[in-house]
């Protein structure tokens, strides 16, 4: 076999990328760990030499062991096709923690307040911003990342459809808004044209001198306005993506109160939402104790008819 395995990581990469998964981590985490072969001598990946250089150091953190390992699986999945010596590791080497952050379910009356409270921004144009961007992700249920990360060309205006590439390692999905949604992307749209007649960026959503946001700056401003309309405190703390659980738990709500078979419409949500597996979607059930209530009063009803 060819033992040039940093060669075999870049076909890897470039095939899995061609497929339109990101691998921007997994990319990194893959090289070190060739590197580390190669410093050791080894000419392909065995399931001992995976274990030990995914386990880390001690301070290594229990999730980013499981992220390690699985990333290691991935490739060595494919340089067997090549090489028939590579040993593949198991999956459940290291205990995937449950960590996943309990959702703040906004109020239709606290997200109003909320976009309310952007118009007080300064300058003005920072203020369309912010309103409409998180009105789009309240209207959408989209992710920060995927919001920011809109370019021009991937807002139809005309179709009143978004076209969001790739993100998170998802496939490309179209998602189509509500005709007020369309409008108000419309309307900012004028309005940032005419503040930044000369575009320094292709990016749908601008900073207030014209720039790409950043994540972290909308997350600092997210949390001045949830401080200023009195929802975030010491204890309770709101988060950007929590409207994204708001508007899943609203259309499984929605769905239970028109006696509509939530669990036959979750393939729908979940490709709307961009989840890559269905679980994803399926966790906000329990996640929300009066979805879980109308669940286990469905469930006593029987299969609608």
């Amino acid at each position: 076999m060819d033992t040039d395995l940093s060669r075999h990581l870049e076909d890897y990469l470039r095939l899995r990328r061609s497929q339109g998964f990101k691998l921007v981590r997994p990319g990194a985490v893959l090289a070190q760990f060739v590197t580390w072969l190669q410093a050791a001598g080894a000419t392909t990946i065995t399931v001992d030499a995976a274990v030990a250089w995914a386990a880390g150091s001690p301070g290594t953190s229990p999730i980013s062991r499981v992220h390690r390992l699985g990333a290691v699986r991935g490739f060595a999945r494919y340089l067997r096709t090549i090489d028939p010596a590579t040993e593949i590791p198991p999956a459940d080497v290291f205990p995937r923690p449950v960590c996943r952050a309990h959702p703040y379910l906004y109020s239709p009356d606290e997200i109003r307040a909320l976009l309310a409270a952007t118009r007080g921004l300064r300058p003005q144009i920072r203020a369309k911003t912010y309103e409409v961007l998180l009105g789009l992700i309240a209207a959408t249920g989209m992710r920060l990342g995927e919001a920011v990360s809109l370019r021009r060309t991937d807002v139809d205006l005309d179709a009143g459809v978004l076209t969001i590439g790739g993100w998170k390692a998802g496939p490309q999905r179209l998602v189509p808004l509500h005709p007020s949604m369309t409008k108000a992307l419309h309307d900012y749209a004028q309005a940032r044209d005419r503040h930044f007649p000369a575009p320094r960026t292709d990016s749908f959503f601008v900073s207030s001198v014209g720039t790409p946001l950043i994540t972290s700056a909308v997350d600092r401003t997210f949390n001045q306005l949830t401080t200023t309309i009195g929802i975030r405190t010491e204890t309770v703390k709101p988060r950007i993506h929590d409207l994204r659980h708001r508007f899943a738990v609203a259309r499984l709500l929605d769905w239970y109160q028109r006696g509509q078979d939530p669990a036959g419409k979750l393939p729908v949500l979940s490709t709307y939402l961009g989840h890559v597996n269905p679980a994803g979607t399926f966790w906000y059930f329990s996640a929300v104790p009066e979805l879980m209530a109308l669940a286990a009063e469905r469930l006593q009803q029987g299969p609608p008819r």
